[in-house]
């Protein structure tokens, strides 16, 4: 059939037939593979095949999270555009993203920090044990960590992908080190697209369960 009259999802299956192909005979650890499929397909990227890092039993602790109807909490409007609403309806759980909220602005203005932090600072107070998406800002990442360490934020799930040069592969090692359950794109490759695409996955894998 010519490329140009395929069904949408006749494109999808094709191209996870190709990456399925081109990936070949690497293993990958138990439950991961869906997900590295799913941002190889959002970036066509294969470099992800290396460089997504996954916890210990980190893809059970999320699924049950989910399946708890667990809050969503992304740093960037972009990031929870892109996560399917209806397939975390389908667990009880809703997406939010306070980036944008005015009182958010207001105290990053008084305390001389980035939006992404008081936006981390404002989640910790209403969702302490929420699922954190974060694809672009590192800053919320540090952030997580030391509200982490003090004891004021105990995340199920840490998505750590922020994408760029500033502080961006630090941040990352940071998460990785504090022990939180997360899933890393280790180095600078990253991005609100990338982030949503890990929690499509994670949620669409435990809907064919």
């Amino acid at each position: 059939m010519e490329s140009g009259k395929m069904l949408p999802n006749e494109i999808e299956s094709e191209s996870f037939r190709i990456i399925t192909q081109e990936l070949g005979e690497r293993r990958f650890p138990a439950g991961a593979e869906p997900i590295i499929k799913r941002v190889i397909h959002t970036t066509a990227d294969f470099d992800y095949a290396d460089s997504l890092y996954f916890s210990t039993n980190v893809i059970e602790k999320v699924h049950t999270a989910i399946n708890c109807g667990a809050t969503i909490i992304t740093d960037t409007q972009m990031s929870r555009s892109g996560i399917n609403k209806s397939a975390a309806a389908s667990f009880g759980s809703e997406t939010v993203c306070f980036i944008a909220d005015e009182d958010v602005a207001l105290a990053a203005k008084e305390n001389a920090t980035t939006r992404s932090v008081a936006a981390v600072n404002k989640a910790a107070l209403l969702y302490p044990d929420g699922i954190f998406v974060v694809g672009n800002a590192p800053t919320a990442l540090f952030r997580i960590c030391e509200l982490a360490d003090a004891g004021k934020l105990n995340p199920q799930i840490v998505v750590g992908v922020p994408v760029g040069f500033v502080n961006v592969a630090q941040s990352k090692e940071r998460l990785i080190e504090s022990g939180i359950s997360c899933i890393v794109a280790r180095g600078r490759k990253g991005g609100s697209n990338v982030a949503a695409a890990i929690i499509n996955a994670l949620m669409y894998s435990l809907m064919k369960k």
